[in-house]
């Protein structure tokens, strides 16, 4: 499956982005899917991920309450829902897919490019 993030740009603190994700290849449906992230000289961090079928989600913690995970299946599509956003937030967003959601946390399949998220203050 190859993948194609898009959504990022520049934010002031306390506002919101959506990030996408579109999907092409193989069934879409049959991947859980996660949103990566990795600031200036910090290693990449896992996000959020969800399920094929959508009914689990997963984040960490420090964005809990802040983001939404969410997918179409019919448009092949992930989305970040980013709200609150904080400096700290700053980041280039990644997304990944692999068929297991208890794998797509730790050891991708298949990245996409990353967009820039920058949050001022």
């Amino acid at each position: 499956v190859q993948l194609q993030a898009s959504g990022g740009g520049l934010a002031q603190a306390g506002g919101s982005l959506r990030l996408s994700c579109a999907a092409s290849g193989r069934a879409f449906g049959n991947y859980a899917m996660g949103w990566f992230r990795q600031a200036p000289g910090k290693e990449r961090e896992f996000v959020a991920a969800i399920s094929w079928g959508g009914g689990t989600t997963a984040y960490v913690d420090s964005v809990k309450g802040r983001f939404t995970i969410s997918r179409d299946n019919a448009k092949n599509t992930v989305y970040l829902q980013m709200n609150s956003l904080k400096p700290d937030d700053t980041a280039v967003y990644y997304c990944a897919a692999h068929p297991i959601m208890g794998e797509v946390r730790v050891n991708p399949q298949h990245w996409g490019q990353g967009t820039q998220v920058t949050v001022s203050s």
